[in-house]
Formats: structure tokens, sequence, C-alpha cells
């Protein structure tokens, strides 16, 4: 069956929850992705195989020319497909759409080939405040 990638699709949390849990390694619990995304974010992108959501990305703004990826996830069955790069890749475009010049992502060293030669972002000099 063919990934579909839809552009602020709909979603349940459960499923977003389940697919965050099993792509990062946690219990869930319970969060609310839709009241997190429709207050925050310029929009999200989710990857279905047939039903079964298999990927999902969010794009965070600042409201003008930024826009930031953030909790990108595909299911561990479904990786080495170029679902995350197709995720990235209509986000970029969605951004783009929206008047955003520039997209921002952070990742661990591990996600460097993805983001960097998957992905196409170029590193730069960036600065991290744990709090």
């Amino acid at each position: 069956m063919a990934t579909t990638y839809t552009w602020r699709g709909t979603f349940d949390n459960t499923e977003v929850e389940a697919l965050h849990a099993a792509g990062f390694g946690y219990e869930p619990t319970g969060h609310d992705w839709q009241q997190q995304v429709t207050a925050h974010s310029l929009g999200w992108v989710c990857a279905r195989d047939g039903r079964q959501l298999v990927g999902f990305v969010n794009v965070a703004w600042d409201g003008g020319t930024h826009a930031f990826i953030l909790d990108t996830v595909v299911a561990p069955d479904m990786r080495h497909r170029s679902v995350g790069t197709a995720l990235v890749d209509v986000a970029a475009t969605r951004a783009r759409d929206a008047g955003c010049r520039w997209l921002h992502v952070d990742f661990e060293e591990q996600l460097r080939g993805f983001y960097l030669d998957s992905c196409g972002f170029r590193s730069t000099p960036a600065g991290l405040l744990e709090l």
C-alpha cells in the first residue's frame, strides 16, 4: 500500500502518542497532541499506510518567517523507506507556501545524516540552554 502524506491531517491523540512512544522509547503519557499543534503550530504532517498512522512531524513557527521542525517520528517498522524524508519535504513545502523563509531543526548527532544529507538542511552554529 502507498504511504500518503497529509498537511494538517486528522489524527487521534492516542495514535500520535502511541507512535511517539514507539519511536522515542517511552510509555504513553496521554499527551494532548491536538491541543498542542492547534494552539502553537503552523501545521503538521501525518503519514499513513492505509489507515495506520506511520509518521508525524510538527511545524511550529514564530508567526513570521521562521518555522521549526519538531517531533519528527516514523514507526519503527517503516523506517528506511523515505517516510521521514517525505514528511520533512511536505513540511518544508507548506512552510514555504505560508511565507516562511527559514526552516530550523535541532537533532541528536545520530540523526545528522538524515537531516543534513537526506533532507537538505545545512549545519549552522546554534546555542542551547537546558532549563
